[in-house]
């Protein structure tokens, strides 16, 4: 048993304790993924709306899958991190890395983007997407979003008025009602016909309808089962009087900071991908949530041209150049770019 001398046992141990080691180390280079960058993600929608479910916390799990790990997205919905119409301003200031939120819930933030929410510009979510994206590459909207990393342009649908036991088929019958608004745009447009518009997030009005605040809303199709509105109101007008816009976008000091292989990751998963994607998402739920509608026995009328459409023709084309005429005032060349979005649409047909 003497034959084993102190040196050979310490020897012995060394060894040991050498392969422990690259062991170890073999199993932290497999798992070890190095520094993890979090970036918080603000938006208003609920978290069980299915634009956050099936679009934005799918990407991601994308962003952090093609990172591999190295970049982290936390989304906070229901407006928990920023306030709706201050969501791009925080991202811009840097109180949330990437936030989402509607240009028209920031009155003359965007006005040029904006004039492609008027009536005849768009049908679809995605062809909305695609203009502005056309519209933001060819420079005409770009000076809007310069203070941020821009992400996606997003359409969201055709607007639609809802009401309750109240059916507006003519502008005669929006007279002295009560209407949500979403953007300027929208609000004009209301103005036109009679209605007083109301301004107020998404998310305030259920209890607004429910307490008798408004009479109705302007709303795409997607948010009315999303907000639960659907269990008020019973009373659809379909007519394209307006088309609402998203922006999701990035802080720039937080995207200029990334490794030039984690900017690659963000870059190769935004822009008109990404935009088409969730309006893809929009046009399915649109559809959906209208048919849910007439299966549920709901009133709906169709005014599907209402710009050459005797009755509405007058107060959509009014409030369109009230707009134009307002954003003209501020020196911007608004006709130009109407006539220019007009053009894009034409584009982006499918």
């Amino acid at each position: 048993m003497k034959i084993r001398t102190p040196l050979g046992i310490l020897l012995a141990a060394s060894l040991a304790m050498t392969g422990c080691s690259n062991n170890d180390q073999a199993a932290g280079a497999s798992t070890d993924v190095g520094e993890v960058t979090t970036l918080r993600f603000s938006h208003f929608m609920t978290a069980t709306d299915n634009i956050n479910t099936e679009a934005l916390e799918p990407w991601a799990k994308k962003i952090e899958a093609d990172s591999t790990g190295r970049l982290k997205v936390e989304i906070y919905p229901s407006a928990t991190l920023s306030k709706p119409g201050a969501t791009y301003d925080a991202t811009a200031k840097g109180s949330v890395d990437i936030g989402m939120q509607a240009q028209g819930y920031t009155a003359g933030r965007f006005p040029l983007t904006q004039i492609v929410e008027l009536p005849g510009i768009t049908n679809t979510a995605q062809q909305q997407s695609c203009i502005l994206h056309k519209l933001y590459d060819d420079g005409v909207i770009k000076d809007e979003y310069e203070d941020t990393h821009l992400l996606a342009l997003i359409g969201t649908g055709q607007g639609a008025l809802h009401t309750v036991d109240k059916p507006i088929r003519t502008p005669a019958d929006m007279k002295g009602l009560r209407i949500r608004q979403p953007s300027a745009v929208a609000s004009h447009i209301i103005e036109a016909t009679g209605a007083a518009p109301v301004g107020m997030p998404a998310s305030d009005t259920y209890t607004s309808l429910q307490r008798g605040v408004i009479d109705g809303l302007s709303f795409t199709w997607q948010p009315i089962q999303a907000f639960r509105l659907d269990e008020l109101i019973n009373t659809h007008t379909n007519i394209p009087f307006y088309n609402s816009t998203f922006v999701i976008s990035m802080n720039k000091e937080k995207y200029n900071s990334l490794p030039d292989d984690l900017k690659k990751v963000i870059d190769d998963n935004s822009g008109p991908e990404l935009a088409a994607h969730i309006s893809k998402v929009f046009d399915v739920s649109n559809a959906k949530a209208m048919a849910a509608a007439k299966e549920k026995g709901d009133i709906m009328i169709d005014i599907p041209d209402p710009l050459n459409d005797p009755d509405w023709r007058g107060p959509l084309m009014e409030g369109s150049q009230h707009y134009l005429d307002e954003v003209n005032a501020t020196g911007l060349d608004a006709d130009n770019v109407y006539e220019k979005a007009k053009a894009a649409s034409s584009a982006c047909m499918v």
